[in-house]
């Protein structure tokens, strides 16, 4: 997968703003923003969300960290909720991620759209490539007609994760059927939390419903997200699905 850099980033002052917004009751909850209220939750349980963070803070968290470490921050553009920062062979580099219709994908340029996968989960996205880089990647390869190529391969966690929850992913990787093994249903309950079930259910809904609110109001786009790099994504043929 190759990135192509279509415009110059901006300086980063703009700090952006908190996509968890406060609690709304299950009233207020359309089943659109159920699914994405879920999804958000998700990623909030992996370790490496960092939250509002501008695109130098980001460069500085991954100025040192090798070619692939990467971190999810919110998007401060009013069309986007998240925005990948990974480090890449021209240093750490900015990917927006699409929300639309119930789905996530790589935001990209027109022609390529339609071939990215698109995932119910922010980390299922996650997961995808970064498998997929590890399947793909053969060795550095030189940048061409001003593209640098996106690995994903090692989350920047904003802490340690605990052994326990090592344990959960690993035991989730082997296995798709948790009811199944011979454990108390306490235990199996937490595995099935996997690292995606958040303590508060109602966390992100008022946050969701005004994000859905104003992706229907079509609102004319604006550059608000001026802390981040606005890219175009250039997927290889032999990386498309």
């Amino acid at each position: 997968m190759t990135l192509r850099c279509l415009e110059p980033s901006g300086n980063g002052a703009d700090r952006t703003r908190s996509q968890w917004g406060t609690a709304g009751s299950p009233e207020d909850q359309s089943p659109e923003a159920a699914r994405l209220a879920k999804a958000l939750r998700e990623l909030s349980q992996t370790g490496w969300y960092w939250g509002s963070m501008t695109v130098n803070e980001a460069k500085e968290k991954l100025k040192e960290a090798p070619e692939g470490t990467f971190l999810i921050r919110d998007s401060s553009h009013s069309d986007y909720l998240l925005t990948i920062s990974v480090k890449t062979s021209a240093g750490p580099t900015n990917l927006r991620i699409e929300y639309q219709d119930g789905k996530f994908r790589l935001d990209s340029i027109i022609c390529v759209k339609s071939k990215l996968k698109q995932f119910d989960s922010v980390v299922h996205l996650i997961d995808y490539y970064v498998q997929m880089c590890k399947d793909k990647r053969t060795g550095p390869e030189a940048p061409r007609n001003g593209t640098v190529h996106l690995y994903l391969t090692k989350p920047l966690y904003t802490s340690a994760p605990t052994l326990q929850h090592f344990c959960r992913l690993s035991i989730n990787k082997c296995t798709g059927t948790i009811r199944g093994l011979p454990l108390p249903t306490r235990l199996k309950d937490y595995l099935e939390e996997y690292k995606f079930q958040a303590k508060d259910k109602n966390v992100t809904l008022h946050r969701c419903n005004s994000i859905l609110e104003n992706k229907n109001k079509n609102k004319t786009k604006t550059n608000a997200d001026r802390d981040i790099l606005p890219l175009g994504v250039a997927v290889s043929p032999n990386l498309l699905p």
